[in-house]
């Protein structure tokens, strides 16, 4: 607790570091009031009781879901109801792209710097359609929801002046959140902008997920201590694969000092068990409410084959199949490969290894030694994989198991977990970073 205290003192009197944590945190409590903006024309209050009626949630229909992934904010249909999730996926497509085009393939190979400044660019024109496209699929997702005849909406969903201002409102909260994300990034704590979004929203719910399992007066102690176990043995288990590294050995080359040759250097190159963080996990989420999106254009279509492929897929990417479960273990998996692969191979250590004269015994300099790297770190990945696979799918193992009431509840767990135990310690990692060039040590608080 002292080191604790040494360390939050040492970041309060740095005046700078002080300055950032609050403008960060001033933007974060413009994000959450602007997240209980309703859409215009929407009746919140219908929403919140389909949820309450235990219709959505995990492993129920896609509201549920939606509303878990976007830190309760579909449950009163804010305008920031999409969160930052459409840029996230315009990302995704992006990235899976570059290797696709030739001509993006050669500029990231040629001037990375360039290629970064053209992603970012091209990220935000298609975060826009996205925007736009999602928050009339989601609309129609959660008009589907509610029986014949009634409806959460004052007006006829339609190509009509309300329908397109919803839309609107939808996409600029949307892009808000984004710029607040970048505001974060280079005002506030930097490189941490969405995920401090995106850890704001889940954050926010935790109170309302706790006081739910409190109000049930039979099951509120079983649900509490379940629940608190079931937290404490997350945590320990993320950090204990998030810290996990295997070392590989380098030889340094000696320095020249006058006519004096001091001996090679051994040291260490670490290669960490989940360098994608997660990363894979937002990415699989993203891309599978997309097609259940998608499918409500279609819920209430004319042609009987169609409305019921819609629905289908509705249901299906909607969490309501243990087929899902499966594939969105799957997902998580091969995006944690190919997000780390992608990573890694931005970062060229075998030239860089090459260039400073180092080598790893027994390995060729250049391409060889990057070829055994990318060998090492295919053989360390592996195990962090499925454990983000695990962590993404134990809400629906839970309730598939009957384990607890209170598995609609568990926003906390699993990616959210996951995301917000990554957050604080990246953001403890950089303030400790930030302390260290001043001068200040012993703040070490996240090795």
């Amino acid at each position: 607790m002292d080191r604790v205290m040494n360390f939050l003192r040492h970041v309060w009197a740095a005046e700078d570091l002080r300055n950032r944590i609050l403008i960060t945190i001033g933007l974060l409590v413009i994000y959450r009031l602007a997240a209980h903006i309703p859409v215009p024309g929407i009746n919140a209050d219908a929403v919140q009781q389909l949820l309450n009626q235990g219709q959505g949630g995990v492993g129920g229909n896609l509201v549920g879901l939606l509303d878990l992934l976007s830190g309760g904010t579909v449950s009163n249909l804010s305008v920031l109801a999409m969160g930052v999730y459409p840029y996230i996926t315009a990302q995704i497509i992006l990235q899976l792209l570059t290797p696709v085009i030739p001509r993006m393939q050669q500029l990231q190979e040629e001037d990375p710097t360039r290629y970064r400044e053209m992603q970012e660019r091209w990220t935000y024109y298609l975060a826009v359609p996205m925007a736009a496209l999602n928050g009339f699929g989601q609309i129609n997702i959660i008009l589907s929801q509610f029986s014949s005849g009634t409806s959460p909406l004052t007006f006829t969903l339609g190509w009509n002046l309300p329908t397109i201002t919803m839309i609107i409102a939808m996409t600029g909260g949307t892009m808000f959140a984004i710029w607040l994300g970048e505001l974060i990034s280079e005002y506030g704590l930097r490189k941490q902008g969405l995920s401090l979004i995106i850890f704001a929203g889940i954050v926010s719910r935790v109170p309302f997920n706790i006081a739910t399992m409190l109000s049930d007066e039979q099951t509120r102690v079983q649900s509490m201590i379940v629940f608190v176990v079931l937290i404490t043995l997350m945590v320990l288990a993320i950090v204990y694969v998030q810290q996990g590294r295997r070392n590989v050995p380098v030889m340094y080359p000696g320095r020249r000092i006058g006519n004096r040759q001091s001996m090679p250097v051994r040291g260490s190159l670490p290669l960490q068990v989940n360098m994608a963080g997660m990363i894979p996990i937002i990415f699989a989420q993203s891309i599978l409410t997309f097609p259940a999106i998608i499918a409500g254009f279609f819920r209430n279509s004319q042609t009987p084959w169609v409305a019921q492929t819609a629905v289908a897929i509705g249901d299906f990417f909607g969490a309501q199949s243990p087929w899902y479960v499966l594939v969105f273990f799957l997902m998580v998996v091969a995006f944690t490969f190919f997000y780390t692969t992608v990573l890694f191979e931005q970062q060229n250590y075998g030239e860089a290894l090459k260039r400073q004269g180092a080598q790893i015994p027994g390995i060729t300099k250049g391409a060889p030694t990057q070829k055994y790297l990318n060998k090492v770190l295919s053989r360390i990945t592996l195990p962090g994989a499925l454990f983000l696979g695990f962590v993404a799918v134990l809400p629906f193992i839970v309730q598939f198991t009957n384990l607890i009431p209170i598995a609609n509840r568990l926003s906390i767990l699993s990616t959210g977990l996951l995301i917000v135990v990554g957050v604080v310690r990246d953001t403890f990692a950089g303030l400790d970073a930030e302390l260290k060039l001043r001068g200040y040590s012993d703040t070490l608080l996240v090795k």
